[in-house]
């Protein structure tokens, strides 16, 4: 295989199904990085297993522990989709950057969900007991998501609307 490897960043704020594109991807060969099923394996449940307080150090280990996947992976030639919201132009750069260094190539999927449609995707999610559940999105969480999400714009991103 001398392609390089596909590297798909998913964007979208909380419910906006980037775990459910991610799944399908990894069923046509991907690798999937998770952080929320990265910390889950690693803590467990927040706010049970592990106090609220300590999310965000686990985030920022379980993101670098990924990081150095991605590249061992990238250097191995596989595909992966990286299942993180990449909610900053920053991050996305940054990853772009680290993704082409290693001789990768990026793709950015931002799916796109009315806040509505997100508000009936949280309720049915907050129902559920996994990783990818395990993070409270309270109302006000949400709408913190929508105020600091940098929608990506002529980032060479594709654009998927619910």
């Amino acid at each position: 295989m001398n392609a390089a490897p596909v590297v798909v960043m998913m964007c979208g704020v909380a419910g906006s199904g980037k775990t459910t594109f991610a799944q399908k991807l990894e069923k046509e060969g991907f690798v999937r990085l998770s952080i929320d099923e990265d910390i889950w394996a690693s803590h467990g449940r927040y706010g049970v297993d592990y106090p609220e307080v300590n999310y965000e150090q686990y985030k920022e280990q379980s993101e670098m522990k990924l990081r150095g996947e991605l590249v061992r992976l990238i250097q191995a030639k596989q595909h992966v989709v990286i299942d993180f919201s990449f909610w900053q132009r920053q991050r996305r750069n940054d990853y772009k950057q680290l993704i082409e260094q290693y001789g990768g190539v990026w793709e950015l999927i931002h799916l796109k969900v009315e806040p509505e449609e997100l508000r009936q995707r949280l309720l049915i999610r907050s129902e559920r007991f996994d990783a990818n559940a395990a993070f409270p999105i309270t109302e006000d969480t949400l709408t913190r998501f929508l105020n600091g999400f940098e929608t990506p714009s002529g980032e060479g991103e594709t654009v998927v609307e619910a």
